[in-house]
This record gives structure tokens, C-alpha cells and sequence, in this order.
């Protein structure tokens, strides 16, 4: 664990330029050392959707690890001149990005070059100059008024409302792809598991088991079920024959009546029992079904993870907040476990098992609080970072 802690600066800043790695790579290949736009290549839209995705992904992936190095580094002291020469590599790629996606803020190199001061009284002349990195760079005015500035400028140029109707092209193609993504995942499953289940599984279950009389029921639970209908069946017709005062009923007609409905019922829990084992081979075929379809997707995923990190933090704090509260007291909540119970015993149903109470009790007293475990070490350790005034809202509303 302390070596784990102690890794945490070097770890988070390799993540970060790993994926400035990966965008100077894409710049060098698909768009001749140039910045990867629409401008800089002859792309169709949905092959620069394709490149926008992977584009927004990395820059995440930069945003996120560089505020982890962030924390990590005002904790630990480091003392490797690499770490410098990366920093300076991830901001060459990223000030290219900066304007318009507004991910990097204020990388403060002070105290990783007040270290590396100390070790090597040479590392002011990396400072100076040329080299030095973009976070460090000062002016008269501040940065964030020439970003402003820079921003009108551009607004105002004749290729501005020829860019924007390509932005608008590209975010509404990937908009349909994530969403056309997305349905794929729920509908490709769930017609695998009908069709497979009513064409191909139970004809074959059905002409297995055929009429045999001892695989009625796949456990007690449902004879148990089944006799308790019987016997408020047989209640029925004593009820009956009470109220309307109906002629007396031979024992060998009231034998005959318990006979037939013995065999309807035996008849609706044999069914019953070929669904169930029909469901479990027809769920493995949906899974199947659904990592075929994700291992054939990678580009679409990329693209879902865009759309999905778009819209999330497009969220006001107080929307983030709301949302957070909503999830953590529906799995984790106080009135959780009668959910948990619910969906228990109804999978247990859907796949011919006992609903077991030991089991799922115990189940409910130990998988809710290892999500509430999880839960919190996430809002301690990423939400703290990736937006203070939620996590700020969080704990408003949780008062």
C-alpha cells in the first residue's frame, strides 16, 4: 500500500502522457502533424466522429490525471527531472485544445521546479526561454481575458459559421451513433433471448422432458405452490356448495373435480419449469449476443463515452448532486434492501431456483454496504477533484 501511495504522482502523470502520446500520434498519422479537425484532413463526418471521440477521450483522460498529479504532488516531494520534460510534452499537445475545449487549468509547476532546483542547480535554464511550459508563461493581461479575446476573434472570422455548422454536423452524427449504440445493446439481446428461447430452446426442452410426472417441479417451492392451489381449490367448492346451498356432491364427482384441476395444475408448472430452463440458456446466448456486439464496437464505444462525459458534465452542480442522492438511496439506501429482496427472489424465479432467505438476506447485508464503500471512496477521491462546488451541493442536500 505504500508503495502504491508513494507511486501516485509518477502513475497519474504516465496516464496523462500516454494519452498525449496517443493524440500526437493520431495528429502525425491521419493529419500531417496538424491539429485534428475537420480543416486539417479531407474526412468525411463519420470518420472525424470516429477521430472527435478518441480526441475528447484522451483529453479526459489528461484532465483527470493531471489533477490527480495535482493533489498527489502537493502530499508527496519528487524529485525526477522526467517528470518536467513530460509536463512539457503534455502541454505542447494540449495548447492546441485549450481554447476550445477548456480542459487544462493552471498546471503550477512551482513546486516540482523548486525540487528539481535543488537537485540540479541546471533546471532554471529548462525555465527559461523556450522551454518554457505554457502553465508558467505570464503577461500583462490575464490569460483568461485572452482566451476571451481569442474567442470573439474567432467568432467573428468568415470560417466561423462554416466551423459551426461542421461542429454541428459532427455532434449530431455522434449523438445518433450513441444513441443508435445504445439501442443496439438493449433490443440485440433481448430478441437473441426470445427468439433463441420460443425457436430453438423450448422445442428441444419440451421433447427432452416430455410428459415425464417426477420433472414437474424443479424444487419444493413450487410444489408447495402447487398444493396450496389445490387445497384452495377444494376450500372453493366447500364455500360453494355452503353459500348456494347446492345439492350434495358425490365423492366421486368432488374426486374427479380435484383430478382435473391436479392436472391443469401439474400442467402449468411443467411449463414453467421448461421456461426456466429454457431462460438459462437463453440468457447465456443474450450474453453472447452482447459482448459479440461490443467487441464489434469499439468505435462506438468511444464515441458513447464522449456523449456520456458531455452530458455529464454539462450538469449543473445541484443536477450532478440530485442524481448522486437518487442512485446511492435506491441500491444503498434505507429502503433499499426490500428493492434488493424484490429483484432476488424474482431472478431466482426467472432461473427455477429456491428463493433461498438465508441467502438473499445475507446478500442484501453485505453487497449494499461494499457499494456504499464504493460510492464514497469515488466522491472522495474523484468527485473532490472533478467538481468541488457538487460535491459542496452533495452535502447541502445530504443535511
Amino acid at each position: 500500500m505504500n508503495q502504491w501511495f508513494f507511486k501516485t504522482p509518477e502513475r497519474a502523470l504516465l496516464e496523462a502522457y500516454n494519452a498525449a502520446q496517443v493524440i500526437k500520434t493520431i495528429e502525425r498519422e491521419h493529419f500531417g502533424n496538424q491539429k485534428i479537425s475537420a480543416k486539417s484532413a479531407n474526412y468525411t463526418e463519420n470518420v472525424m466522429s470516429y477521430w472527435q471521440g478518441y480526441l475528447d477521450q484522451n483529453l479526459t483522460i489528461i484532465k483527470v490525471r493531471l489533477a490527480e498529479f495535482r493533489l498527489s504532488r502537493s502530499i508527496l516531494n519528487i524529485s525526477d527531472r522526467s517528470v518536467l520534460e513530460k509536463l512539457k510534452f503534455i502541454d505542447e499537445v494540449i495548447e492546441k485544445y485549450t481554447f476550445k475545449y477548456n480542459l487544462i487549468k493552471d498546471i503550477t509547476l512551482a513546486p516540482v521546479t523548486k525540487t528539481l532546483k535543488n537537485n540540479d542547480g541546471d533546471t532554471n535554464n529548462n525555465l527559461n526561454g523556450k522551454n518554457q511550459p505554457l502553465s508558467q508563461k505570464t503577461g500583462v493581461l490575464p490569460r483568461s481575458i485572452g482566451r476571451t479575446i481569442n474567442k470573439i476573434k474567432t467568432d467573428f472570422t468568415p470560417e466561423a459559421e462554416e466551423e459551426f455548422i461542421k461542429n454541428y454536423r459532427i455532434s449530431r452524427n455522434r449523438t445518433r451513433t450513441a444513441l443508435k449504440f445504445l439501442i443496439t445493446l438493449i433490443i440485440v439481446p433481448l430478441l437473441t433471448h426470445q427468439l433463441s428461447k420460443r425457436i430453438l430452446i423450448n422445442p428441444i426442452i419440451e421433447s427432452i422432458r416430455g410428459d415425464n410426472i417426477s420433472q414437474i417441479f424443479l424444487n419444493s417451492e413450487m410444489e408447495d405452490q402447487a398444493l396450496d392451489e389445490l387445497n384452495i381449490f377444494q376450500e372453493k367448492l366447500r364455500l360453494e356448495s355452503l353459500l348456494y346451498k347446492s345439492p350434495t356432491i358425490s365423492s366421486e364427482a368432488i374426486k374427479e373435480s380435484i383430478k382435473e384441476k391436479a392436472i391443469e395444475i401439474a400442467e402449468v408448472f411443467r411449463h414453467k419449469s421448461s421456461n426456466a430452463i429454457s431462460n438459462i440458456f437463453a440468457d447465456l446466448l443474450s450474453l453472447i449476443a452482447f459482448s459479440i456486439v461490443i467487441a464489434k464496437s469499439k468505435r462506438e464505444i468511444v464515441i458513447v463515452k464522449s456523449f456520456i462525459d458531455t452530458i455529464v458534465y454539462g450538469l449543473s452542480d445541484s443536477a450532478k448532486a440530485f442524481l448522486i442522492i437518487l442512485f446511492t438511496d435506491i441500491f444503498v439506501g434505507f429502503h433499499s434492501p426490500h428493492g434488493w429482496e424484490v429483484i432476488l427472489e424474482g431472478l431466482a424465479q426467472h432461473l427455477g431456483l429456491e428463493a433461498n432467505r438465508s441467502v438473499i438476506f445475507m446478500f442484501i447485508a453485505t453487497f449494499p454496504v461494499i457499494l456504499d464503500t464504493i460510492f464514497k471512496y469515488w466522491i472522495f477521491r474523484y468527485l473532490s477533484r472533478l467538481s468541488p462546488s457538487a460535491l459542496a451541493t452533495l452535502k447541502e442536500m445530504d443535511e
